[in-house]
This record gives structure tokens, sequence and C-alpha cells, in this order.
């Protein structure tokens, strides 16, 4: 899902940061928790099927509160009063003269403060897993200081994932987001006095003035702020529907997502989204591949060498994949070998191939063995691995391919006719299992390509004139960037503050018209600028 351009709206003396998403006809400002990223937020994937599917049914404004994200720098913790005049600030620049608002966790009591003193500006409130009262919510006023220094000690580096979304702690890719959305989001300094600012909040008070519409949902078991929060704002206030969710996980992007936002859907539209289909098996052409050597390598590097070229070798797969519109199916094992799931055959050769070429360079001369299969595959449930004779076979070829190979099968051979792939045939076979019918499958090892770029790819500009527009600071950022140094690390190799560093970065991918900074990375890659 391609990212939203970011405009500014003025407000007081601050630019603030803020995106419009989705086809819908009814306008929905969306009040993150305590920090966010405009930018970052796209980057995880339920994140962005959370805002995908809003924008389904709304017009979905998102903006970065001032000192977080995008959003200018702020010397002092704003007052929830300022915070107000940025959200009318918002709203005027996006066009919007009156909006449901939806307000999650720590933006919770501002939305309700801005529905309560602006109802005529206020079509409709949505309140979820947030509270009117912080220390009978969160956290009791002798533990708070404990907390903020727990989470100042281990700020950007995802360590604060246990307290918010359990859940996904063990997910390793989920993981890495979350450290990048905390360093990107706000800086540890600014999430300590945004944690003070939070703590006197109590708007019970209050509760009874709101005279808009209102649905409140919450997590039955939520991790961060009590049941019973949301179900004291739906009783004190007029008329609110309440909807109690299963689940744990406080962040609304992460656990059952659907569920919350079938109720937000009828709620501003009035029908209830038709269940969703159940899915068995469905036809994917499946990459596979695995780093050759690995072992060797990564003993002669060490773990940190190791860990570092693993971290540029995420970025340029993660890149690759989206380039040729495929999907990773899992994560990345620690020896660099992955799996992705494409809707054509050629497009998933072509990624190999390119994923091939760059490997040597990315991984100090490690070749990349690949192989490719189309058939059916079974999507996960939950936290079950992915199925299917497809992915099984994809992962056997990948095996059997020599380093620097791209192994396919018959079928795939077959199914990529007219696309410019060329194969020859290996003399070796598979053989599938008794139960897929115990034949034996023709593999093929690519041998060229006659168009010389992908069609994902033909309308680009060439990347001579891409890089062109870029300046020179800007090209010695890319550079960096490409390192996988973040941008803190790159503001201390280069004397700037992370700020500039932020904006330029946010220059080069407009620039470039890309939508990632792994997506930057893979095309330094390719321009061999690293």
């Amino acid at each position: 899902m391609a990212r939203p351009e970011t405009h500014y709206a003025r407000s007081g003396g601050v630019h603030v940061a803020y995106q419009v998403h989705g086809s819908g006809t009814t306008d929905l400002v969306y009040i993150p928790g305590i920090i966010s990223n405009l930018d970052v937020q796209w980057e995880e994937p339920g994140f962005a099927r959370l805002l995908g599917r809003l924008g389904a049914f709304s017009r979905l404004v998102l903006f970065d509160k001032r000192g977080t994200g995008l959003s200018d720098p702020v010397a002092e913790a704003p007052s929830l009063e300022t915070r107000m005049d940025d959200v009318r600030a918002v709203m005027d620049a996006a066009g919007m003269q009156q909006a449901f608002l939806l307000g999650t966790s720590e933006g919770g009591p501002l939305s309700m403060l801005f529905a309560a003193a602006y109802p005529e500006r206020t079509r409709g409130l949505i309140l979820y897993g947030t509270y009117a009262c912080f220390h009978t919510a969160v956290l009791l006023p002798e533990q708070l200081e404990d907390f903020i220094r727990r989470i100042e000690a281990g700020w950007g580096s995802g360590a604060s994932l246990q307290y918010f979304a359990p859940g996904r702690a063990n997910d390793l890719a989920f993981r890495e987001w979350w450290a990048r959305f905390e360093s990107l989001g706000a800086s540890p300094d600014t999430m300590v006095r945004l944690a003070r600012m939070c703590a006197p909040v109590d708007l019970r008070h209050l509760l009874p003035a709101i005279g808009v519409p209102t649905l409140v949902l919450h997590r039955a078991g939520d991790v961060r702020v009590k049941v019973a929060a949301g179900r004291e704002l739906a009783a004190c206030i007029p008329g609110a529907r309440y909807a109690e969710l299963p689940g744990t996980d406080h962040p609304l992007f992460t656990g059952d997502l659907d569920a919350a936002v079938d109720e937000i859907e009828e709620f501003i539209t009035g029908l209830r989204p038709a269940p969703s289909v159940t899915l068995g098996r469905v036809l994917a052409t499946v990459l596979a591949a695995e780093v050759a050597d690995a072992e060797r390598v990564a003993g002669a590097l060490g773990d940190d060498g190791w860990h570092e070229r693993m971290e540029r070798w995420r970025s340029l797969t993660a890149a690759a994949v989206a380039r040729f519109q495929g999907r990773p199916l899992g994560l990345m094992r620690a020896d660099g070998a992955w799996l992705a799931g494409f809707d054509g055959p050629a497009r998933a050769v072509r990624c190999g191939m390119a994923l091939r070429q760059a490997a040597e360079a990315a991984l100090d001369g490690c070749m990349l063995r690949c192989g490719v299969h189309t058939g059916e595959i079974t999507p996960p449930k939950g936290n079950e691995d992915l199925g299917g004779l497809a992915v099984n076979l994809a992962l056997h070829i990948a095996a059997l391919a020599r380093p620097g190979e791209v192994l396919v099968t018959g079928t795939v051979r077959d199914l990529a006719a007219g696309s410019g792939l060329r194969f020859r045939e290996r003399e070796q076979r598979l053989a599938l299992p008794r139960e897929a019918g115990g034949t034996q499958l023709r593999l093929f090892a690519l041998a060229g390509d006659d168009r010389q770029t992908a069609p994902a790819e033909a309308h680009a500009h060439p990347l001579s004139a891409r890089l062109s527009s870029l300046s020179a600071r800007e090209r010695e950022i890319l550079r960096l960037v490409a390192r996988g140094l973040s941008n803190s690390a790159i503001a201390a190799d280069r004397a700037l503050s992370e700020h500039t560093v932020k904006r330029h970065v946010a220059n080069i991918l407009t620039k470039l018209g890309l939508p990632t900074r792994a997506a930057a990375a893979a095309l330094a890659a390719r321009a061999d600028i690293i």
C-alpha cells in the first residue's frame, strides 16, 4: 500500500505533519497514542492494514502530534488545550469542517476534550483502549517514576514492547520495527516529558458534557489500560455504545484488529461489513532463498559483524520483494534464509535474480541459492506457520540449487512462457511424496532474461537520472542509510541534529519516489554507492 504524501499544517508557530488517505466520503481523524511517526507506521503490515481498512470507508486524516514523529520538536510537553488547537489546524488544512474522531490510548483524553469543546466540528467520537483518569486506569502515582526509568533506559531498543503488546514480544521483525517506531516517534527526553504530562489527566467530571454520538471499544485483557476504564467511559458518556473485544495487546493495530474496525465501520456508516471469506488453499508462486556458506562467513565475521550483514540483507530483501509485488511468508531466519509469495512466476524468478546479484556484495561474498515453485499454499491462521506443498517444495528446490543459481520446477517454466526468461533443464529430478502423486518434477535453472527491465519497473527513470536529483549532502546520507545506520547514528557521524537528518531522509525518499528507507538502501546497492 502506497504511503500518502505528508503535508504540514501551521498551528501557532509549529508545523504539524499530517497525511490524508482513503476513498470514503465521511471524514475521520485518527488521534494516535503517546507517540507516532507517519512514515514508520506504514512499514508495519498490521498498522498499514488498519489504515487501509479505515480508508476504505472514510477520508482518513493522520497526524503526528507536536513534538513527535515528523512534526516540529517542542521545548515543553504541550497541554491538551494546545493539542486541541493542533487538531483544529489539521482539520482546517485538510478541508474538514466536521469529522469523526478516533482517539486511541493517550489520544483518547484529547479526543474527549475536543468533542466536548467543539461539538459542531465533531460528528461522532470513537474511543479505543483509553481512559478518563490515568492513575486509576494505567499507573498509580507511586508506580509512575519507576516505569519512566525503565522506559527511558531501554528507549529505542524495543524493550517497552512487553508493556504494550506481549503477544508480539517473540516476533523479531515486529520488535525491530517497534524499536524504530520508538526512536523515530520521540526522543527519550520527549517521551519522559510526555509521560509526566499524561499522568495528571482526569476528565471524569467532563464525561457528561460529551454530547456527540460515542462508541467505546476496549479489549477485555488490555495489558496497558484496565478494561474497567473503558466500561467507565461508556457508563458516564451520555448514550455511548460499548463493545468489549477479546485480546490482551494494547495497540489497535495488533491482535484481532478486524473485530474493532468492524465496529468502527458500522458506527460511521451504519452498515456492518460482510463477514470476510475464510480462504483455504490458494495458488501462489513461492520463492525460497538460502545463503550458501552462511555458517563459515558468520564464524569469520563474529556475532556483531554477522548481525550487521543480516540487518542490511533484511532491508534489501524486503525492498526487493515489495518491488516485485510479493509478500514475505514468515520471518527471515538467523542464517538469512527466507520465503516470499508472488501472484506470478516471472516476478518471483526476477526477484530471486535481483537478490542473487545483490547477495555477494551485501553478505561478504556469500552466494544465494533460490528455489521457485507454483502450487497451493495454506494461509496461516493466528500464529500458525504457513503450510502447503508449494512451500515445502520450494524449500527442497532451494537446497538442491547450486550457489548463485535460481532453480525452478517445470510448472514455473511453463507458466513463465512469453516472459523473456530463459531456462536450461537439469538432469536432477525432484521426487514428490506419495500423497502428492509420487511423480518426479523436472527442474530448470535460470539461464537469462531477454528483458532488461522488469515490467513493474518499466516506467521508472534510469538510476543515474533519479540520483542526480539529490544534493551532495543527501547522497552522503543515502550512503549511510544503505549501510544500515539509524538517524541518530548518521547525526553523530555527520555532526548534524537528528531532526535535520530526518528531514534529509524524507527529502531523499520524496525525490527518489520510494516508500521506505529499505527501498532507498536497495536502490543505493543497485547503484553501487554503498
